[in-house]
């Protein structure tokens, strides 16, 4: 099929190379406009952009996909079918008829649970132990439209979004290519979708990392999981900003310390971690990061730090 792709970061970039190895036309590669990044503001191609030219695949990158002219453009390339992964901008109907096969998005949840931006981390800070991707055909609702295919993604004990990004990834190329074969043999079945029996997974940003340490333990270890890589969970220690990468929850068997504290405060340090009275439970930190700092196991960290009992961490900004 001739396909025109929309995408931008690195989550699209599967998608893109399978159905190129698919044997599929993918005429032109959509994405959204090169950014400043670092301390230098040199400018920086989103990772479609990059994946495209290395495939020698042209690139369009409009500020508003929705202007007349962007339109009258996609529409010259007379392809099949538009093919949507984490594109950026909201396409209208205009935009989602342009071809005779319409606009195929990839998304990673099973919907309608987790529409939105940021599903993939919000299955981990909700306590999902099963997500995965969804093909939907689009329509102007936002992650409304009939579904077409899905596959199943185990959430492991010990997932972080960053992890969970590559896993669903790998999953949504191999579906997208599916589902393309389909459509085109005609085999597909499109299902309406109900009400989303979840939140909304909003966008993340930096101040949800801020740990409040009266929330039970077990949520704040999916905190940590679900916020690595970014934005990260973190906590103030000693005037300073400490990002959390990995922690355990104590198992009530293991004291009974965990309603003797106020929450945020150190209880413990041993040679390899220390543990933090909760709301609800003590969770042990095990790695940690400074400013300016590696992140590093907390048995590292103890060799050039000295953590005190009775310290309380502080929430906050």
């Amino acid at each position: 099929m001739k396909v025109l792709f929309m995408g931008t970061p690195d989550f699209s970039v599967g998608t893109l190379e399978a159905l190129a190895d698919a044997g599929h036309e993918v005429c032109l590669a959509v994405t959204q406009p090169d950014k400043p990044k670092g301390r230098g503001k040199e400018m920086q191609f989103p990772p479609v952009k990059e994946a495209a030219m290395r495939r020698g695949i042209p690139v369009f990158q409009p500020k508003r996909v929705r202007t007349p002219e962007s339109v009258e453009y996609l529409k010259s390339f007379q392809a099949d079918v538009c093919v949507v992964v984490a594109f950026g901008q909201i396409l209208t109907k205009e935009l989602l008829d342009m071809t005779p096969f319409g606009c195929i998005n990839v998304h990673a949840s099973l919907l309608p649970k987790y529409r939105g931006a940021a599903p993939i981390q919000w299955a981990i800070l909700r306590g999902e132990e099963v997500t995965g991707v969804t093909t939907m055909q689009m329509d102007e609702g936002i992650d409304t439209g009939d579904m077409l295919l899905k596959t199943e993604v185990p959430i492991t004990p010990e997932e972080t979004g960053e992890s969970l990004h590559d896993k669903l990834a790998a999953a949504g190329a191999q579906l997208a290519v599916r589902t393309l074969e389909e459509l085109e043999a005609g085999t597909l079945r499109p299902i309406k979708q109900g009400e989303s029996p979840t939140p909304y997974a909003k966008m993340l940003d930096k101040k949800m990392g801020s740990i409040d340490w009266s929330r039970p333990a077990a949520e704040i270890e999916r905190l940590v999981r679900g916020l690595n890589s970014w934005p990260s969970a973190y906590t103030h220690w000693n005037g300073k900003v400490m990002k959390i990468w990995k922690t355990g929850v104590k198992s009530a068997q293991s004291g009974d310390t965990t309603q003797q504290a106020a929450p945020g405060t150190i209880l413990e340090v041993e040679k390899d971690s220390f543990s933090v009275q909760t709301g609800d439970g003590v969770l042990v930190v095990q790695e940690v990061q400074l400013p300016g700092k590696k992140h590093m196991e907390v048995q590292a960290f103890l060799r050039g730090n000295t953590v005190v009992p009775g310290t309380v961490l502080a929430s906050g900004d």
